[in-house]
């Protein structure tokens, strides 16, 4: 039977104190809020970038809060940089029970125009260094019995958007990955989920939110009618990684303020769409 988790602290209910979680990507952005909420929920993190001076700089302001966290130099798109950052993970901090693969890049080229060396690169981040990452850290998340990779994707793994080709292919493929894994590895103890974040605000799409009126164009076509926050991933990233979330597994998780349940309100309907007469589209 399984035992009851305490429920005294926000830290205590996802009974994540003590583990041992690495994050792909964690120097800035989404990678960074979600390696910074699951050190404050009590966990001890790695971050792993090929950014060593921001992600040592996230280390070291997690460690003035009282936390445990060790910034690691990792390319996810080596098998060898994997393996050695796994192998340095589990000297240092121990076997880690969570594997948040989040490390991505972004490139924007038409398909018909994207050239072969840019089509394999986007590939080898952001789906290949998911395998890898997943494949180095896996004997250690094995060892746990409970561990659990989380895998963000993206909105563009549902929905295609010219100039993203490459992005949205890779993107879809990490959810079939992640399903994959729930399949063949949930027997030995691992879990795999994937979130899709929608819009969210981070400092590659700054440039987005300082141009007029694009927040709010882009906030209504949202149901939440707000831009997310890295904070909105790492909030999911924290239930998905818990043992709150034992029993789910394969699932893929939309973190898009209901942005993917606004199609038909984009379709102009003359007389509906702001009011007046209703009718079926």
């Amino acid at each position: 039977m399984v035992s009851p988790l305490p429920r005294n602290s926000v830290e205590d209910w996802l009974a994540l104190r003590g583990r041992v979680a690495v994050v792909t990507g964690a120097a800035s952005g989404i990678g960074a809020a979600i390696a910074s909420s699951l050190s404050q929920a009590g966990a001890s993190v790695a971050l792993l970038d090929r950014d060593i001076p921001a992600a040592q700089r996230l280390a070291d302001s997690l460690a003035l809060r009282g936390r445990q966290a060790m910034a690691v130099a990792c390319d996810t798109a080596s098998e060898t940089s994997t393996r050695d950052a796994a192998q340095h993970v589990q000297a240092n901090l121990g076997a880690a029970s969570i594997l948040v693969n989040n490390a991505g890049l972004l490139r924007s080229s038409a398909l018909a125009d994207v050239s072969l060396e840019e089509w394999n690169q986007i590939l080898a981040v952001n789906l290949t260094g998911y395998l890898l990452c997943a494949r180095a850290f896996a004997p250690q998340l094995r060892k746990q019995g409970d561990g659990s990779i989380v895998n963000i994707a993206s909105i563009a793994a549902r929905f295609p958007q010219t100039r993203s080709g490459a992005y949205s292919a890779s993107k879809a493929g990490i959810l079939l990955l992640s399903r994959q894994l729930a399949a063949e590895w949930g027997q030995s103890g691992i879990r795999s989920n994937a979130i899709c974040p929608g819009m969210i605000r981070t400092p590659l799409s700054a440039t987005f939110y300082a141009q007029p009126g694009v927040e709010a164009a882009r906030a209504a076509m949202t149901a939440s009618r707000r831009v997310g926050e890295p904070e909105d991933i790492a909030n999911a990233v924290l239930f998905l990684a818990s043992p709150r979330a034992g029993y789910v597994n394969g699932a893929e998780l939309m973190v898009d303020g209901g942005m993917s349940s606004m199609l038909m309100d984009m379709v102009p309907r003359p007389g509906f769409n702001h009011g007046g007469a209703t009718q079926a589209a």
